[in-house]
């Protein structure tokens, strides 16, 4: 596979992001599915591996943990803090941001745990606590890389003014936000901060949460914990006008003789050598087609079109709702 450069580490040009395991798309896959995605994973080439204390309230960290103990040394492990789940009491844990200091040690050495390993090699404040200066959530997230608990320092949903206070402070290895064709927030600024400052833009959601497979057609399938059922593009209404977007651009897939998720991953592989998407998935066929992605080479004039077919001013509904825009530090069109 093709290798990209992250922080001190250079990595497959696609890595996999582990959230849909245990997470946030319909009920966990059983710990046997898991891990044959993952060692599937593995076994194409894939040495990025992503995951986060919020994922299933620690059960996907539990999970990469069991899976890839044994293969440490050959991939670089990414997880996340500042976003996690916390019991109050009754069993039943909420998500809660908290970029505190103290929580962020406290989340490290549970995620050290569950990870059984001594390091952690890019750990991401998952979400900018606007109640914490980020110069103190980075300060403590830097007191972890002198202590050799993690390796480098990574950011997520923040806007490139953001970036630049944090970098400041300690160098950053990478910042992972939403990119696809019908994201595009990252263009107005932080592809270019990513760049000038030799950040690894890592793309979560590159399929557009499943938009761009095309499978699916009716949201009313979604599982009812199925966090788009959350999401205003996947409001009935909003989708149903999204759906007649992807004609054209499946035309275009079978022009290019590629499936339409290969598409949309290919797109953001030509988008810039610092960009570093990462599909997820419960199903080893579709890792293994969304890998080959990285064959598919697009010409300028298949770029352009596809820059005009699907963009923020042809998509219909906001990518968050309210709750959601207010918690991240992205910049919006």
């Amino acid at each position: 596979m093709q290798q990209r450069k992250l922080g001190e580490f250079t990595v497959s040009a696609i890595g996999l992001g582990c959230m849909n395991l245990s997470h946030a798309y319909g009920p966990a896959v059983s710990a046997e599915q898991g891990e044959r995605v993952l060692l599937g994973a593995l076994d194409a080439g894939v040495t990025l591996f992503d995951t986060a204390a919020l994922y299933g309230f620690g059960a996907n960290e539990t999970l990469v943990g069991k899976v890839m103990k044994p293969h440490r040394q050959k991939f670089t492990l990414a997880s996340k803090c500042g976003m996690q789940g916390v019991d109050l009491g009754d069993g039943k844990p909420v998500r809660v941001i908290d970029g505190r200091p103290d929580t962020i040690r406290k989340t490290c050495e549970d995620s050290l745990r569950r990870l059984q390993t001594d390091v952690i090699d890019l750990y991401y404040l998952h979400r900018w606590d606007k109640r914490v200066p980020i110069e103190d959530s980075v300060g403590a997230l830097s007191d972890l890389v002198r202590k050799g608990h993690i390796r480098c320092i990574g950011l997520s949903e923040v806007s490139a003014a953001t970036l630049r206070r944090a970098h400041a402070v300690h160098p950053i290895a990478a910042l992972q936000t939403e990119y696809s064709l019908w994201t595009r927030n990252p263009e107005i600024a932080v592809l270019d901060a990513c760049k000038q400052l030799g950040v690894a833009f890592v793309a979560f959601s590159p399929v557009a949460r499943g938009f761009l497979c095309g499978d699916l057609k009716d949201v009313s399938t979604l599982d009812a914990k199925d966090i788009r059922r959350t999401m205003p593009r996947f409001e009935p209404a909003n989708y149903a006008a999204n759906l007649m977007l992807l004609p054209a651009y499946n035309a275009v897939a079978k022009e290019v003789g590629c499936t339409p998720s290969q598409l949309a991953i290919a797109w953001l592989l030509h988008q810039g050598e610092h960009i570093i998407p990462i599909p997820g998935t419960t199903s080893v066929a579709h890792l293994a087609q969304d890998l080959e992605a990285e064959q598919v080479q697009l010409s300028p004039a298949t770029m352009a079109r596809l820059d005009t077919l699907i963009n923020q001013n042809k998509v219909t509904g906001s990518r968050y709702n309210a709750q959601g825009n207010s918690e991240v530090d992205t910049e919006n069109f």
